[in-house]
């Protein structure tokens, strides 16, 4: 079985937070009730949870697929080392 993500897209996302009602396990939600969800991959027994939160979105701003989430550019990514090439 491949690897399976959540993400949202935030110009739908209108923070109804049903994802994080449905899928608690993953989805977080911020001081302005937007989700943050977790950008590692979805374990199999959390997956049909993840389509039914997917299928509940009113905005349909998550996706639940085999594409992993982008980091933001201009970080750098968790645990990279950070500095100046010798």
């Amino acid at each position: 079985m491949s690897a399976r993500y959540l993400r949202v897209d935030p110009t739908l996302c209108v923070g109804h937070g049903i994802c994080a009602e449905l899928l608690p396990e993953r989805v977080q939600l911020d001081d302005w009730g937007f989700p943050v969800i977790a950008a590692d991959e979805v374990p199999p027994w959390l997956h049909r949870a993840a389509r039914r939160a997917q299928a509940a979105c009113p905005a349909l701003a998550l996706k639940f697929d085999r594409t992993a989430p982008r980091r933001p550019i201009g970080r750098p990514p968790a645990g990279a080392r950070v500095g100046r090439v010798r």
